[in-house]
């Protein structure tokens, strides 16, 4: 049961997928202008990170590993994600077209955001048991949703307040980024 703790504590706060490793920072500074978008991206890399991380540990563990296929790991693992994300978007279109509107471009971007495909990756390079790994999915999933979340309310404050002009817009948000990064990196000391 701790370990499954410490995964989850690890996985949002300490290696943070955003502001520990700076993995799915275009759709963070993307969709982070409004907090139903930022929520709505999170629930959906959560589907697909928990998703493609289950179907790519047991392509690793049945097919990959056991047949020598090692060196196909990165183009099977980005094509399930793809597969996945085709999916998810088939079905937001029918299910909630508003939602699928507000995400626009950055729906289909999550096939190549590298936190999905990173997080893919780490839990068999750790060589996770699969409860662990889907365990640890969410869990990132839920600290990228964290962040995006984080960001809009924190752009929407800056929307408020009064930025010198050079400042306004994307300098101001990569300044605020950074600054969350460096806040998280505290959390790095602590032990769990």
């Amino acid at each position: 049961m701790l370990t499954y703790i410490s995964i989850v504590v690890t996985a949002i706060f300490v290696n943070n997928i955003v502001f520990a490793q700076f993995l799915g920072i275009c759709p963070f500074i993307g969709v982070s202008r409004n907090m139903s978008s930022a929520v709505g991206m999170g629930l959906a890399v959560t589907f697909v990170m928990a998703l493609s991380t289950s179907v790519t540990w047991i392509l690793q563990t049945c097919i990959l590993h056991p047949f020598g296929l090692d060196y196909m790991q990165t183009i099977a693992f980005i094509l399930v994600i793809a597969a996945l994300v085709q999916m998810l978007e088939i079905v937001l279109r029918k299910i909630h077209p508003v939602l699928y509107a507000s995400l626009g471009v950055y729906l289909p971007l999550i096939t190549t955001n590298c936190a999905v495909l990173g997080v893919a990756l780490i839990t068999v390079q750790h060589s996770m048991p699969f409860l662990q790994s889907l365990v640890h999915a969410v869990a990132t999933a839920l600290g990228f949703m964290m962040a995006l979340v984080l960001f809009a309310g924190i752009r929407r404050q800056l929307d408020l307040v009064d930025v010198p002009g050079p400042m306004r817009g994307v300098p101001i948000a990569l300044i605020c980024a950074g600054l969350l990064a460096m806040a998280f990196m505290g959390f790095a000391g602590m032990k769990f």
